[in-house]
């Protein structure tokens, strides 16, 4: 789901929790809707990612949302990022 679409759906009231998810050596934006989780996107479709959690949190702040989870669990930020 690109920005827009996000946005969207955040002033809609949709999205019930957002999380800002590290995995690997990548950090990415996980939405829950009712029924489903999405994951925000470029406007390619490929999966939107951030090298730092400020920057993917200013981005989710930028949203106009002002609370998310953060799960680093899985995060290894010294790994190396394949590039796909």
């Amino acid at each position: 789901m690109n920005e827009k679409m996000l946005r969207a759906l955040i002033e809609a009231g949709v999205i019930k929790q957002i999380y800002v998810v590290g995995s690997g050596a990548m950090i990415y934006v996980k939405a829950d809707l009712p029924n489903e989780s999405i994951t925000a996107q470029t406007l390619q479709g490929k999966l939107k990612t951030w090298r730092t959690v400020d920057a993917a949190v200013r981005w989710v702040r930028g949203l106009g949302v002002g609370k998310a989870q953060l799960d680093i669990g899985s995060w290894q930020p010294s790994q190396k990022g394949l590039k796909i």
